[in-house]
């Protein structure tokens, strides 16, 4: 076989059923748990001016190096969407729609990251946001929705970790104290944590580099730091979720990969997954990320999962294996008319999966493609059949069991009770 003169560019991919059938029903069953705790479906861009996520930090990777950035045709620096928070806060900014704002959403992002298992250039992330309540409830509201959410795929070896890094005027503090413990023995640091701590000493906690371990375990705790004020919201958030029967992690040292947290943050770790890389979500607290887009000062707290680590954590457990949506009917005509085109459209509107054959192929072929496509019955006319207004109903899974002929006007109540046998 001819190669193809085009291929999927590295880390993209085609995805095809019953894949797509199993993505979209995982996101079905995530908008149904954020529409019944009142929260309303929006649909950013793709891409928006740069400067949209340029606030997410410049010492974040995903500024620094992942960004798909370019010139359009008028002239404007765009990027295309790393991550869906700052365009949700961008819309909120723009249209100031009535607080608390509760907004979900999912769809694909764009990361120029390094292609491994669950991770890809273009990649789906399903998420919600709060927008105008400081509330530390919620908090444990947007935490609980994505811990059910887990629940209900059926994935059990999900461990979340909870952190809070503190108010605006705790950061400093804090930072200091984290470039004053590394600068004190800065030749143990990977080069890479070097650079990264003259910009942010925060993202050094990050690093998984074995070079840096021992520095970063012995590093300060942000909880030292806190304020009154942060430390009783994160009491609060702690409380709320053991109220809930929602277990967590404290991990003093999580800072999720984004400059723009406040307070609460949170992460969703797969134990299932052989992988350093075993986050399957996360989130937090960004207070100060609306004003920074030109926004009123109003705070913000929400989360992301992805979509792909998700699904590998579920093939892990053995759970969520995705909806049936083979056909249940397959219609076989010899009569050259349009009785087969009737019947299907007729199953179709009562909302029976069918598919017929085309290319007026024999009998034979024609029942050879209807076993071939899974479908449990096959309706058969031919032109005695039409002539004498009725159809045959053939089961194709069981080897003992009759073809029925049947009066055609009781064609789809027929074909609903056996397939309901």
């Amino acid at each position: 076989m001819a190669r193809p003169l085009f291929q999927a560019l590295p880390g993209t991919r085609d995805l095809l059923p019953p894949d797509t059938d199993r993505m979209r029903d995982l996101v079905v069953r995530f908008a149904d748990q954020a529409i019944a705790a009142g929260f309303g479906h929006v649909i950013p861009p793709m891409f928006e001016d740069v400067g949209v996520f340029v606030r997410l930090g410049a010492a974040s990777d995903i500024v620094s190096k992942e960004l798909y950035d370019f010139e359009d045709k008028g002239g404007r620096r765009i990027a295309l969407r790393p991550e869906q928070t700052a365009s949700v806060c961008r819309i909120y900014a723009e249209a100031r729609p009535t607080t608390p704002w509760k907004a979900w959403y999912a769809g694909p992002n764009f990361r120029y990251d390094k292609p491994q298992a669950g991770r890809y250039r273009q990649f789906d992330q399903v998420g919600a946001e709060v927008i105008g309540s400081h509330d530390p409830d919620v908090d444990v509201e947007l935490i609980a929705l994505a811990a059910r959410f887990f629940e209900g795929l059926g994935i059990t070896k999900v461990r979340l970790l909870l952190n809070s890094l503190g108010d605006a005027a705790d950061r400093p503090r804090y930072l200091d104290a984290l470039r004053a413990h590394f600068e004190a023995d800065l030749g143990a640091l990977s080069e890479q944590s070097r650079q990264t701590l003259m910009t942010n000493p925060l993202r050094v906690l990050d690093s998984k580099r074995p070079q840096d371990a021992a520095l970063v375990s012995a590093a300060p705790l942000i909880t030292d730091f806190l304020s009154d004020a942060a430390s009783t919201a994160f009491d609060r958030v702690q409380g709320g979720l053991r109220t809930l029967g929602v277990g967590f992690e404290l991990a003093p040292r999580l800072v999720r990969g984004l400059d723009y947290y406040t307070r609460t943050t949170f992460e969703f770790a797969a134990d299932s997954l052989e992988s350093a890389q075993n986050a399957i979500g996360g989130g937090g607290r960004y207070d100060g990320l609306i004003a920074d887009l030109g926004g009123p000062p109003d705070p913000g707290v929400g989360f992301a999962l992805g979509v792909d680590r998700t699904l590998l954590a579920c093939d892990a457990e053995g759970c969520f294996a995705g909806p049936s949506t083979g056909v249940e009917v397959w219609i076989v005509s010899t009569t050259g008319g349009y009785e087969a085109t009737e019947a299907a459209d007729e199953l179709r509107t009562a909302g029976v999966r069918t598919d017929r054959s085309f290319d007026a192929r024999s009998m034979k072929a024609q029942m050879k493609s209807a076993d071939r496509s899974g479908a449990p019955l096959a309706v058969i006319i031919g032109a005695d059949e039409a002539a004498d207004g009725m159809v045959s109903i053939r089961p194709l899974r069981e080897q003992a069991a009759q073809q029925l002929l049947v009066p055609r006007s009781d064609l789809v109540a027929k074909v609903k009770e056996m397939l309901e046998q």
